[in-house]
Formats: C-alpha cells, sequence, structure tokens
C-alpha cells in the first residue's frame, strides 16, 4: 500500500493520475463500521477495476475545533497502526492529510473539488453520517450538488452489532471503564498499543513477578485502570502476560498511572525495545492491600486465570 501525506494546499504533483475508488472518513480505530465501509469501497474498486484508495487526517478535526466531550489527543489508533489496517482491509492507496485551520477553512464545494474531483475519484464511498463541513450544508445528502456528476457516491449505512451503533465513541468509553472485551466486539479485531520499556521501580522482580513498564505513546487511549490479559511483542515474537494499568496503591497514595505487564514464561533484559500490547480481557480492577503477601497470592491468582483464559481461547 503506498501512502502519501498531503498538506493544504498540497503539491499537485503528489497526486497518482490513476482513476480511483474513494473511501472517505477519519477511521478512528478502523471498527467494524469503518470496515464495512471499506469492504464496500473495495468490492466498487474491484467491479470497475480501480485501485482502491482511502483519505483520512493525520489527526481529529477536535484539535481544530474543540469539543468538550472529545478529547482529540488521544486516538484509538496511530495513523502507523491505521495504515496498518486499512493494508489489511484492502486499501492500495491511503492519503493522509494534514488537518489544518487553512483545510478547515474551506468550503464544501472547494473541499469537494480539491480533496475528491482532483484525487481523481470517480466513486466516493462514504458513511452515511460522513461530513466535509458544517453538517447542515455539508452532509451526504447535499454531496450530489457538490459532485456536479463529476463522481458516483455510495453512502454505507449505519452499521449495528446486536442492535447497538457501532461507534469510536462507544470503544473510546469502553477503554476508559476497561471494558477492552466488549471495545473488541466492537473493533472487530484486539485493541493494540504501542510503548518504549523503560525503567521502573523494579519491585515486580522482589515479589516474583518481575515486569515491563512500559512508556506508550502519549498519543494513545490506554484500558482503565485494572488487571488484564494481554500478548506482548518483543522484536518479532508474542508473549503472553498480564498487565497492569494502575497506581500501585498498595505502595503508597496518589502514585502516577504506570503500565506493568508481567511477561509469562519470559527472562531477557530488555529496555529501550519497542513493544506492542493486544488488549484481550480485563480480569479485575486494582486492590489496595495491607502489605506484599496479600499482593502476591492475588498476583498468584491473576497469572492462573489468565493462563486457562488464554488456553480456552483459540488465538
Amino acid at each position: 500500500m503506498k501512502i502519501i501525506y498531503l498538506h493544504h494546499p498540497y503539491d499537485v504533483n503528489q497526486i497518482t493520475d490513476d482513476k480511483v475508488v474513494m473511501a472517505m472518513g477519519f477511521f478512528g480505530g478502523v471498527h467494524l463500521g469503518h470496515q464495512a465501509v471499506l469492504k464496500q469501497a473495495r468490492k466498487v474498486a474491484d467491479q470497475r477495476k480501480l485501485p482502491l484508495a482511502a483519505m483520512t487526517f493525520d489527526h481529529h478535526p477536535s484539535v481544530v475545533f474543540p469539543k468538550p466531550e472529545l478529547d482529540g489527543t488521544l486516538y484509538l489508533s496511530s495513523v502507523k497502526r491505521k495504515a496498518e489496517l486499512m493494508q489489511k482491509f484492502g486499501v492500495d492507496l491511503l492519503y493522509v492529510v494534514s488537518f489544518t485551520s487553512k483545510l478547515a477553512n474551506l468550503t464544501p464545494q472547494d473541499f469537494v473539488d480539491q480533496y475528491m474531483v482532483d484525487l481523481r475519484a470517480q466513486v466516493i464511498v462514504a458513511g452515511f453520517d460522513y461530513t466535509y463541513g458544517p453538517r447542515k450544508i455539508a452532509d451526504m445528502a447535499h454531496l450530489s450538488t457538490y459532485a456536479k456528476n463529476r463522481f458516483e457516491i455510495v453512502t454505507v449505512p449505519e452499521f449495528l452489532l446486536d442492535g447497538e451503533k457501532v461507534s469510536s465513541t462507544r470503544i473510546r468509553t469502553d477503554l476508559k471503564q476497561g471494558d477492552v472485551d466488549h471495545a473488541n466486539l466492537f473493533l472487530g479485531y484486539i485493541y493494540q498499543t504501542s510503548g518504549l520499556v523503560v525503567h521502573g521501580e523494579a519491585r515486580g522482580r522482589t515479589l516474583g513477578f518481575p515486569t515491563a513498564n512500559i512508556l506508550s505513546d502519549p498519543k494513545a487511549r490506554i484500558p482503565g485502570i485494572g488487571i488484564y490479559a494481554v500478548r506482548i511483542k518483543i522484536g518479532s515474537k508474542w508473549y503472553l502476560g498480564m498487565a497492569s494499568v494502575g497506581r500501585n496503591v498498595t505502595f503508597g497514595e496518589h502514585r502516577p498511572i504506570t503500565l506493568e505487564i508481567n511477561i509469562f514464561d519470559f527472562d531477557q533484559e530488555i529496555y529501550g525495545e519497542m513493544a506492542r500490547v493486544d488488549w484481550y480481557h480485563y480480569v479485575r480492577g486494582e486492590i489496595k492491600f495491607d502489605g506484599a503477601e496479600g499482593l502476591i497470592e492475588q498476583l498468584k491468582a491473576d497469572e492462573k486465570n489468565i493462563r486457562q483464559y488464554f488456553a480456552n481461547l483459540t488465538i
């Protein structure tokens, strides 16, 4: 898959001469609803024997237009992760557009002209709620007016799972509450974050449960406080483990939230390594123990439960 980064006003020499089918959206998390858009676009592209392109933004529009209910600086997927998922779902060409004030100030007509027509789109495929300006005048219902018969339009309806709309908002809420199980259901894959292995307090080793302390991408959404069944990738190999997101309240008050992972059947020095973490299952919340002994017994039970969870799971 080819990736082209555009900054408004972009250099026209960056644009391919090939006609394309274009899927439009922010695609935050590339969840099941987004996948429905990409699958429909891929189907149309195959029918027309055209490449499938997709267009997304490098950061959320809420960075430019702040919304109290939406933290646009924390993402369900980085641009890198989004590109990996886009490629998995059949995208041939990905345009990553920098969402700036100048871009945001384009009229709907100018946006359609420059980011649909001039990107050689023969067909635009987008979700029913896609907008390209103020919702009242720049929704899918108005797109044909701006298109002026220069491309076809395919609108993908709302995607429901068990009667509930699949949305990035619901997935963000799930992660905040620690419900990675439901988040994964709506994503259609296992939620993943990445980060650097750094030095911590090394207390886990004294407890018999050494941990890798992960300094996550500050723009990534880490699940809420709790204990989780995870897989962690170091180098080219995946390992099972249990992750703790919390403040280590047994050892003091008002401590910062950290991500620590006890990697099963693993004994290597990995400081400075980049790690990927797949979040499979919420196990329990954080508990404050009277001392280390109670914590150790709980960790033993957690490990047993997590090993059993993975033994029952076909990965």
